[in-house]
């Protein structure tokens, strides 16, 4: 029996379909070119990285997942920074947000162009990315399930790869397969001459936003709950489930990767995933992962599309703005296709952006510093969680976090920590600066704003 909405949005996502969207999400280009990176910053502690960060994400999966089970019908987890934190803060969590999909949406059209014109050279990137943005457009705007279907199949494509790298891995592992360079795979390579901080202590700590930032997408959860089948069924097997899978899936391939070759031997300037099947005889390594890679950019900006469109959607409906009430409108088939589709539109302004040398370099400010406003806005749904909990909303029989007293404010610190080591690099120092600044112009904003229209009102 087909579920609808208040708002005539459909639930047709299954427990599947949510699972392969959240991995899909936090499995991207990330792991497939830029592990070497991290594994040449710290080497084997960055295992040790990743299950921190990955724990302290499942954390706040938890907690989305509590405040969506207690109302399933919110079409963005941002909306509860809203109704806990007040209009301010939910306000500056919505637009940011959303300013961030739309973003790393630019981001991934271009990246997927660069890659397709590795193979097609002579073909224009504006034209593949018009064909790109308009396909998955037009996916995004059909039925839901279709779009989960879609996105199931390009999350297992990438689930493949790594699944197929850690087999081949097993198995050179396993026959102590000898390297160009002389060495043999085996588990011994982890450990061999470990140090805990081979290039620094600083190197160490510029690799928890590195390793943070691979994670985002998996609060996708958060953003499906509202066109999904059964959520309150499907809701804690997906947050549970999801986490775990990722933690083997990142852990399991880089650990694999090391044990095959001495992670100094590692090239942080190629995809780890090329060196390990080029070491195993297989030249065509650099032609799949090629592809793997496109998969992966389109997987996320598919999913960039659809989230950007809901958390639009969502803000139109609390909105009294003439323009942002055009943005409500919900298609026959259940889908908020004028917020999806204005949403898409703006996406198309990355290539233009990056075809301008000046315009490139500014994109790319704005696109680091929304990446920190996303730490912002995790920070901000936790304290929404935590909000909530000491609510007369709380549903004491609900998909309950547990010990939220000392979880939540570890994990609010943990983030605030990942966020603080951004200016230990001076790479990340004016993102960072950008993202607080922007913090401050927005709720300074929004203050006058109020004081103007109730003068004689204390905000």
């Amino acid at each position: 029996m087909e579920q609808i909405n208040k708002d005539d949005t459909r639930r047709e996502l299954t427990n599947f379909n949510v699972q392969m969207i959240a991995l899909g999400g936090a499995i991207g280009t990330g792991l497939f070119l830029g592990a070497g990176q991290t594994i040449h910053r710290t080497g084997p502690s960055i295992l040790l990285v990743y299950l921190v960060v990955g724990l302290f994400f499942s954390v706040m999966m938890r907690a989305i997942g509590e405040m969506m089970y207690k109302d399933p019908s919110q079409h963005t987890f941002v909306a509860f920074i809203h109704q806990y934190l007040g209009a301010d803060f939910g306000k500056f969590a919505e637009w940011s947000y959303w300013m961030t999909l739309i973003l790393a949406g630019m981001a991934e059209l271009i990246a997927i162009a660069t890659y397709i014109r590795l193979w097609l050279p002579n073909v224009s990137a504006w034209l593949i990315e018009i064909l790109i943005l308009g396909t998955l457009s037009i996916i995004n705007l059909s039925i839901v399930r279709f779009f989960g279907k879609t996105e199931s199949m390009l999350s297992i494509i990438k689930i493949i790869a790594i699944i197929a790298l850690i087999l081949v891995g097993i198995w050179m592992i396993a026959v102590h397969h000898k390297n160009p360079v002389g060495t043999s795979a085996g588990l011994g390579n982890v450990t061999k001459d470990y140090t805990a901080f081979p290039h620094g202590f600083r190197e160490f700590l510029n690799a928890f936003p590195m390793v943070f930032f691979s994670f985002e997408g998996m609060e996708f959860i958060g953003i499906t709950t509202a066109e999904t089948k059964n959520p309150r069924q499907v809701l804690p097997l997906a947050v549970k489930q999801v986490v775990f899978r990722i933690l083997i899936f990142y852990i399991g391939a880089l650990f694999v990767i090391m044990a095959i070759t001495p992670w100094q031997q590692i090239s942080q300037s190629s995809s780890p995933f090329v060196q390990v099947f080029q070491i195993a005889g297989m030249p065509a390594a650099s032609q799949i992962i090629n592809f793997v890679v496109i998969v992966a950019a389109t997987s996320a900006l598919n999913s960039a599309i659809f989230s950007s469109g809901r958390h639009l959607y969502q803000l139109a409906v609390e909105s009294d703005s003439k323009f942002l009430s055009k943005l409500r409108h919900v298609s026959k088939s259940g889908i908020p296709s004028y917020a999806v589709l204005f949403s898409a539109c703006l996406m198309l302004f990355g290539p233009v952006l990056s075809a301008f040398k000046a315009l490139s370099a500014a994109f790319s400010l704005v696109a680091s510093i929304c990446g920190d406003i996303y730490i912002l806005v995790c920070i901000l749904t936790m304290i929404a969680h935590y909000r909530y909990r000491q609510s007369s909303d709380f549903m004491e029989d609900g998909f309950r976090m547990p010990a939220y007293k000392i979880l939540n404010p570890l994990t609010i610190a943990f983030f605030s920590f990942v966020f603080i080591t951004m200016f230990f690099n001076k790479e990340n120092v004016i993102p960072a600066v950008g993202a607080l600044i922007w913090l401050i112009v927005f709720l300074t904003v929004v203050k006058f704003r109020k004081t103007k229209e109730f003068p004689n009102t204390i905000v």
